[in-house]
């Protein structure tokens, strides 16, 4: 294999292992974000160019995310397909490594660090052959469809044909994460009974609903003709597709399913385990590292808890205390509509306040829906659908689960408002979509130590902010962050230490107030998704230490505003190159005195 110089000018094989990557930042010099600076080197702008259009062909290699993002068609899910991607990806890797760092401006040694790390990620997770787990609990290739036609703004007779015709491919789409499931099967990387029941039981529902209520329709109520086109291709080719792709997740998936949840069982878990970790947290920390700092996470979140209790005059013991918080009606919404009206009003009050905190906010407003019935079932309580797109007139979308209310605390509300509305993700994904000069990898909502840990800071901000008006909201909050520390000790545990489910839910039972179908929805998420959870805590984490030290060297020339305006500013780095990026900024402000 071919060297190629690292960051600090020492050898790295081209598609190495991620770690080498995370490392090359660990070391890499400070640098300062100046947006829309002049490039002094041509030809790394052609290079993010390339990545660019790379990104808006092939959205989900680029950003691990949603591939209902893709410009049109689905992904092309094949092996061969994936050959291609991992070409592409290698060839855009060799071409950074072949630039002179010392001829790049200060913000394009970041992006380049950046996008080379990203790439590097890119070409591992291929490596790894991880499409074998075609779906991960409530989010799978099943829900793409529904989810693209959530999105579509139609407009014209030939927007409606362009739909249409794009419905007429995900016969093939099915046909080709079967086969990825297969070679799933094959080689032993299968999801565990947990993971399986809420992808069955999400089909199960698609498949329930009348062919003429079909939400894949929706989009074309406008158009009658092609209306009635679509819903007998829904009849005759896709309901099909989708009842025999039930039939065999239900069946011959499920009997070849792992009996152990963590997926250090399956052969090579291990070490695809450290490269989750290592993409999702931006660091080194390895898995026992992180264990033992959910640990010390619980036990702080735990005394806080207590002092908040007292301060109630509740004078009972800490479980009775959650079985008052879980049964008296006085916490929980009587409709779905009352509930989503709670949550509006949080919002409202949280408006109040935020411009004492940011300078700069975004145009883009955001409503609040609730979580589509189909999936309601096993979705997670709340969840923020980032900035919208307000060039095509979409808002943002605060997305809330209004089913089983007996156990959707209004404690809670003000918290996951803040986590998922503002000043939270979607603040940030709205800042970041009206921010065209960083580029669309910069722009992307993929990074979840930044993206979630800028959400769990928002909660912990809203003591500071006033949000939390009594004992029983300031737990709410505690309770979910205790939620996110836990996630760490139990994620890890699963994976890497071989917990079983009953010591897993533990953790939540006796430390949070989280409702029992909320911990097992979470529970299914955790072992569907290695690694994903652990990094709300380590990104929060990191932003309050960087915070910290902010305030220290600055003392009362610290300004708050200004800060979050640069932690925003940002798009989204490596928790690395947001360290660097943070401590030029106070060096900046130092030097001002």
């Amino acid at each position: 294999m071919r060297l190629s110089p690292s960051l600090d000018g020492r050898p790295w094989p081209v598609g190495a292992r991620a770690g080498r990557l995370a490392r090359a930042l660990a070391i890499a010099g400070a640098a300062w974000l100046a947006c829309g600076s002049v490039s002094a080197q041509p030809a790394f702008a052609e290079i993010v160019a390339q990545y660019e259009r790379f990104s808006a062909d092939h959205p989900m290699e680029a950003g691990r995310s949603d591939p209902a993002r893709a410009r049109e068609g689905w992904p092309d899910e094949t092996l061969e397909g994936m050959a291609r991607r991992r070409a592409a990806l290698l060839d855009l890797a060799e071409q950074l490594d072949r630039l002179d760092d010392a001829a790049l401006t200060e913000a394009e040694r970041t992006d380049r660090r950046y996008l080379r790390a990203l790439i590097g990620w890119r070409i591992e997770g291929i490596d790894f052959d991880e499409r074998r787990f075609a779906f991960v609990a409530h989010e799978g290739f099943y829900n793409t469809p529904y989810a693209v036609a959530r999105g579509l703004d139609i407009r014209s007779q030939a927007d409606a044909r362009a739909w249409v015709q794009r419905m007429r491919g995900i016969t093939r789409y099915f046909a080709e994460q079967r086969a990825n499931l297969e070679r799933g099967v094959a080689t032993g990387w299968t999801n565990p009974a947990p993971v399986i029941d809420v992808a069955v039981a999400i089909l199960r529902k698609q498949i329930a609903v009348p062919i003429a209520d079909d939400p894949m329709l929706g989009p074309l109520k406008a158009c009658p003709a092609l209306l009635a086109e679509a819903q007998a291709l829904i009849s005759s080719d896709i309901r099909p597709a989708q009842v025999a792709m039930l039939a065999y997740i239900d069946g011959p998936y499920r009997a070849a399913a792992r009996k152990e949840l963590g997926i250090a069982a399956v052969p090579g878990g291990r070490a695809y385990y450290d490269f989750l970790l290592r993409y999702y947290t931006t660091t080194d920390l390895s898995a026992e590292e992180i264990h033992a700092l959910g640990l010390s996470e619980v036990e702080r979140i735990r005394g806080e808890m207590d002092k908040v209790i007292a301060a109630t005059g509740f004078t009972g013991s800490f479980a009775e205390w959650l079985h008052f918080l879980r049964t008296d009606p006085r916490f929980y919404a009587t409709s779905r509509e009352g509930l989503i009206e709670k949550y509006a009003a949080a919002s409202k009050r949280i408006d109040g306040v935020l411009p004492r905190y940011f300078s700069v906010l975004p145009r883009q407003p955001f409503t609040i829906v609730p979580v589509p019935p189909e999936l309601e079932e096993g979705y997670t309580t709340a969840r923020g659908g980032g900035g919208g797109d307000f060039a095509k007139g979409f808002a943002g979308t605060f997305v809330v689960n209004t089913s089983h209310l007996d156990q959707r605390p209004l404690y809670e509300v003000p918290a996951l408002s803040l986590h998922e509305a503002a000043p939270g993700h979607h603040t940030h994904g709205a800042l970041t979509n009206e921010n065209p000069a960083l580029p669309s990898f910069r722009r992307s909502r993929d990074l979840l130590a930044f993206r979630e840990g800028w959400a769990l800071y928002a909660e912990r901000l809203g003591h500071e902010m006033g949000v939390y008006r009594d004992g029983y909201e300031a737990f709410g909050s505690l309770s979910t962050e205790m939620w996110r520390a836990c996630r760490m000790v139990v994620d890890t545990g699963i994976h890497v230490m071989g917990w079983d489910y009953a010591r897993a839910r533990r953790c939540f039972e006796e430390n949070t107030a989280l409702a029992d179908i909320n911990i097992d929805s979470e529970l299914a998420r955790y072992i569907g998704a290695p690694a994903g959870a652990v990094a709300y805590k380590v990104g929060e984490l990191r932003i309050i230490a960087m915070r910290a030290r902010a305030e220290k060297a600055l003392g009362a020339r610290f300004d708050i505003r200004a800060f979050h305006d640069l932690i925003l500013a940002q798009g989204q780095l490596p928790m690395t190159l947001l360290e660097q990026t943070v401590d030029h900024w106070i060096s900046k402000q130092t030097a001002g005195r």
